[in-house]
């Protein structure tokens, strides 16, 4: 089921010429990889757009706007969204136009980020819509009943105290002091000294997007009653419905901080199942789970830009998003690899859990919110990843179709209706990892994959016969296929 992906990335090496090996296409870059700045289009028209489209032609007039340019693998122009303003936008994305670069020591990393995170924190309890970053959370998310009423009065006393005792330090000069949170430069605007319009647009637009999550488990229930449920033991199933309730409590009416939770999450499964397949390979316990690691890197590469879109929607924004979602990503990382010690079929039995819960989710999401997704564009990662030169290098490992997919991505809606289908995939990767035959799977498709790709390459390298000959002896004509023209060999 999975293995043809990877005989076709194997076979494209083993069968090509010398020479002729097989090289993205230009098109399908962001123009110039080299560069370690994206090139620029105006938003003045077609005209302007295709007279120049690699180069600036100097100062926008100040109702224009610049906006990146990407060319997708067919050669047309992709509009991408031209706000960014995730936490981690700039030097924090993971961006890879300027290449991949080596980290300092970890010890600094961790001190560093501690050090932000800690005026982070300051900032959450005295700045955001409404006061606070937890005011914002409360507008989005209000309370239902006396008891949660109760419960966000007590939560607002305690934002309230940690904002004054804050105040309090800082006017003795014992805390820095706080300023807000500053715009992004890649939002930012000079013209009007603030974000940009196009950005002020994509915010009010992404606060309407909705999630409803009886609609989710409606959704469930009716894969359920149709027979495709995953069976599960009654002790994963349980850690996974209070999983789904916590998520719906916590994130309710904030899709997109939801799906940057979940995108950070749903990369640790895949960094434990390489890390515990390795371990058994080190070891020497287990090596037949060679070719599973190559589909794990595969997927985790998938999630990864998943959750790139999240943050450049802002999915990462506030401070206690953040906090929620790593520290459940450190958590379920080790949960996973005991999980997988004991029994790596539990282990892959409650990531098939997670990703069916992920395709009703984002399914719900792209029907519920269609005509909205549909008028905004889609960020400049996903164009990338989808359209881009990654899709033949990693996006067909973890397909389970001998047909690989070639995702379109023209706006939102089709960002989202494609990782819709990736959660699918990763569905079905999972089913068949909990397959003890595998591996005899794997290795047999491999061998189809290879004979169709070497017959190919022989039908296009066959002899072709000379015009006018019919395999005579040339000139003298003795047959004997020696004269000029009588012998074709083959390379």
């Amino acid at each position: 089921m999975i293995a043809a992906s990877i005989a076709r990335q194997r076979v494209a090496t083993a069968v090509a010429p010398q020479g002729l090996r097989r090289r993205p296409a230009a098109a399908a870059a962001a123009v110039s990889r080299p560069a370690p700045r994206l090139p620029r289009r105006r938003r003045g028209g077609v005209a302007a757009r295709v007279a120049q489209p690699l180069e600036r032609a100097g100062s926008p007039p100040p109702d224009e706007e610049e906006c990146p340019l990407f060319i997708d693998r067919d050669g047309e122009f992709v509009e991408v969204m031209c706000c960014d303003y995730g936490f981690r936008t700039g030097g924090q994305s993971f961006s890879r136009h300027s290449g991949p670069t080596i980290p300092p020591s970890l010890i600094k990393l961790a001190f560093n980020t501690f050090a932000q995170e800690y005026t982070n924190v300051r900032r959450s309890f005295r700045y955001g819509e409404g006061g606070s970053e937890y005011a914002a959370i409360a507008a989005a998310n209000p309370p239902r009943g006396p008891v949660g009423r109760a419960l966000y009065a007590a939560g607002g006393a305690v934002v309230a105290l940690f904002a004054r005792i804050d105040i309090f330090l800082e006017e003795r000069k014992i805390f820095s002091p706080l300023l807000p949170a500053g715009i992004p430069k890649e939002s930012f605007d000079l013209r009007v000294g603030g974000l940009s319009k196009q950005c002020r647009e994509v915010r009010a637009r992404l606060k309407q997007l909705k999630l409803d999550n009886g609609a989710v488990w409606a959704r469930e229930h009716a894969r359920e009653a149709a027979g495709l449920g995953v069976e599960t033991p009654w002790l994963v199933k349980g850690v996974y419905l209070a999983l789904c309730v916590f998520l719906d409590k916590a994130y309710d009416n904030r899709p997109i901080q939801r799906f940057w939770f979940l995108e950070t999450v749903a990369r640790m499964p895949y960094f434990v199942y390489i890390s515990c397949l390795h371990l058994a390979e080190s070891m020497g316990w287990w090596r037949a789970g060679a070719d599973l690691r190559i589909v794990h890197a595969a997927e985790e590469w998938n999630e990864l830009h998943h959750l790139q879109v999240m943050e450049s929607l802002g999915g990462d924004v506030l401070w206690w998003d953040r906090f929620l979602g790593t520290h459940a990503a450190f958590i379920y990382y080790w949960v996973l690899v005991g999980l997988f010690v004991a029994s790596p079929s539990l282990a892959y039995n409650f990531s098939e859990l997670i990703e069916a819960h992920a395709v009703d989710t984002y399914g719900e999401f792209v029907d519920a919110n269609e005509e909205l997704l549909k008028s905004l564009p889609p960020p400049l990662v996903a164009a990338e990843y989808y359209c881009g030169q990654d899709l033949y290098r990693m996006f067909d490992a973890f397909q389970t179709s001998d047909t690989p997919r070639r995702p379109k991505v023209k706006n939102m809606y089709d960002v989202f209706a494609n990782i819709r289908d990736d959660e699918k995939e990763h569905v079905k990767t999972m089913q068949a990892c909990q397959d003890f035959t595998v591996a005899g799977d794997l290795a047999a498709k491999e061998e189809r994959a290879l004979d169709e790709a070497l017959r190919a390459q022989m039908r296009t390298t066959a002899p072709r016969q000379p015009p006018g000959g019919g395999g005579g002896g040339g000139e003298g004509g003795d047959g004997d296929g020696e004269g000029e023209g009588g012998d074709v060999r083959t390379r």
